[in-house]
Formats: C-alpha cells, sequence, structure tokens
C-alpha cells in the first residue's frame, strides 16, 4: 500500500511501476467501476473476474471522487476533508461514490489526495480505495484451471452474491 499512497495525483498511480517494467504483481489500478447502468459494473466484474484469477492478481485498487464533500462542507465548513471521507451512516460511507464502492467490495481508504483528478463537486479531491478480487487467495489452484472453467465458474458465483 506505501507505494501508492506516496502518488499525489491520478495520473502518477496509473504510472507507477512497481520495479522494472516487466515485473509481474497481484495488483491492478483502474479508474473508475461507476456506469449510469448499474449492471455495467457488475458486468465488468464478471467479464473480468475469471481473468483476474487466472492471472494470480488479488488487489485491484481505484481512484474515486468524492462527489458530496463540497455539499457536506458548505454545511459542515468545520469538519475535515478525512473526517467526511471517514464517516459512515449505518456502517456505510457517506459519501455516494464511496458508498457505492463499498457495496462493490472497496472497503480500505488507502489515501486522500488533493488535486487528484478534475472534479467540481468532489473539490478535485480523489480517494484511492483498495478492494480484493474475491477468491483470489486460492490463486495456487487457480493458475491450474483452464480459463473456459474459470469462465463457466462465474455464473454459479454471481448468482450467489
Amino acid at each position: 500500500h506505501e507505494l501508492m499512497r506516496q502518488c499525489p495525483t491520478w495520473a502518477d498511480c496509473a504510472r507507477k511501476q512497481h520495479g522494472d517494467e516487466s515485473a509481474r504483481t497481484g495488483t491492478l489500478f483502474g479508474i473508475s467501476l461507476s456506469s449510469v447502468d448499474p449492471k455495467a459494473a457488475n458486468a465488468i466484474f464478471e467479464f473480468f473476474w475469471p481473468y483476474a484469477l487466472k492471472h494470480g492478481w488479488s488487489d485491484v485498487y481505484l481512484g474515486s471522487p468524492v462527489p458530496g464533500l463540497r455539499g457536506w462542507l458548505s454545511k459542515n465548513p468545520d469538519i475535515s476533508v478525512a473526517q467526511y471521507v471517514r464517516s459512515k451512516r449505518q456502517g456505510l460511507p457517506l459519501d455516494p461514490q464511496l458508498r457505492y464502492y463499498f457495496k462493490k467490495g472497496f472497503r480500505k481508504i488507502v489515501a486522500i489526495r488533493d488535486n487528484y483528478f478534475p472534479h467540481e463537486p468532489s473539490l478535485d479531491v480523489g480517494v484511492l480505495i483498495l478492494g480484493k478480487v474475491p477468491l483470489s487467495g486460492l490463486s495456487f489452484i487457480w493458475k491450474r484451471v483452464p480459463l473456459p472453467w474459470l469462465q463457466r465458474m462465474k455464473k454459479l458465483f454471481f448468482l450467489c452474491l
């Protein structure tokens, strides 16, 4: 997490290399899984999940805006950005975007960054969050299973969620 925490902007995180360029890691980095169509993110997860298991990827970092921040701070000027980002109501983040990602399994806040990327409702604040690929702890098995089998397994797995 420390390597990702050192990145001041989304562009820096996206370019960050783990040692030499050919190094393989169990980590992926993305920018967004949100969409106007709620089924779109599920389709991305369902499509990508077998590939993540097959390649041994376990951690997924995302950069997220916090679109509720500007409105919250206008009503609560004495509350810090970090306090807003980490605040929860009924066990879920206050911010709607962080709540969305929390429900998708991105439950760890790694870093909060000013000027992360341009987003007016977020006051350009971004949050680096971490999620785990479901069942990735068994990568020693998944690497040996043919990809078509994993692709068939996804139907069973995602029906259970």
